[in-house]
């Protein structure tokens, strides 16, 4: 089994400590707790799904899509977008083509390809980051190459914006297919993640999915969020 592509390995606390959300809704509420006092998990995923915006829809089952590796570039003089459809409204993201053209044209290639369509948002760090892009949807799955283009040194991994994960292995600014949105004002990330670019549009959404997530957990969301279609538009 592959080694699930996580962001900040080991340190999902550090990064939760450290942010939080400029969207009131995130965080209003309380967290149930159990007799102990411990973060009453099921309780609080069950509250998120009964307050939830997103449509109730299946997980879609896992699969296998072969992809060739990203070749080319894409026309810096052109506006990039990927556009998402989920059960939680939709998303667009405006690929950074200027300052990190190889990693835009990442997600350029996968979504033009098909590669999203019928795939989950499997990890969910409430008021942190969701992550996407895999089609196996456990966070282990993703193409058998890598697209390395290192950050800025002076990367911030702000609100909105949408970076590669990778594993502990891959070398900094590694690309596969799993992505991940910031959620928070700043994740707090060192400038490890290749920058794809960042949600012009769906703000709402991200934070509909963010807000599946129970506080202080680090998994799946409260019911299924899934990229019915993702699709390239070019300007």
């Amino acid at each position: 089994m592959r080694t699930p592509l996580t962001i900040l390995l080991a340190a999902a606390a550090l990064g939760l400590a450290a942010c939080g959300s400029d969207d009131k809704s995130a965080s209003e509420g309380s967290t149930p707790t159990t007799a102990d006092g411990a973060v009453d998990t099921s309780a609080a995923l069950a509250n998120a799904v009964k307050e939830s915006s997103c449509k109730k829809v299946e997980k879609p089952k896992p699969k296998s899509v072969d992809t060739p590796k990203p070749k080319g570039k894409l026309d810096p003089s052109k506006d990039y977008y990927v556009n998402l459809d989920t059960n939680c409204g939709s998303i667009s993201i405006k690929l950074d083509v200027k300052d990190n053209p190889k990693t835009a044209n990442v997600l350029a290639t996968l979504a033009k390809a098909g590669y999203y369509d019928n795939t989950a948002f499997h990890r969910v760090v409430k008021g942190w980051v969701v992550q996407g892009g895999d089609p196996k949807g456990d966070g282990t799955g993703g193409p058998d190459w890598r697209v390395v283009e290192a950050p800025s040194k002076n990367a911030k991994y702000s609100r909105g914006v949408v970076a590669m994960a990778k594993t502990a292995t891959d070398p900094d600014g590694a690309s596969g297919s799993q992505f991940f949105i910031v959620v928070g004002i700043d994740a707090g990330l060192p400038p490890q993640y290749a920058i794809a670019g960042k949600v012009k549009t769906g703000r709402k959404a991200v934070d509909a999915i963010s807000n599946l997530g129970a506080d202080g957990a680090d998994g799946p969301p409260a019911t299924p969020v899934v990229i019915t279609k993702a699709t390239l538009e070019v300007k």
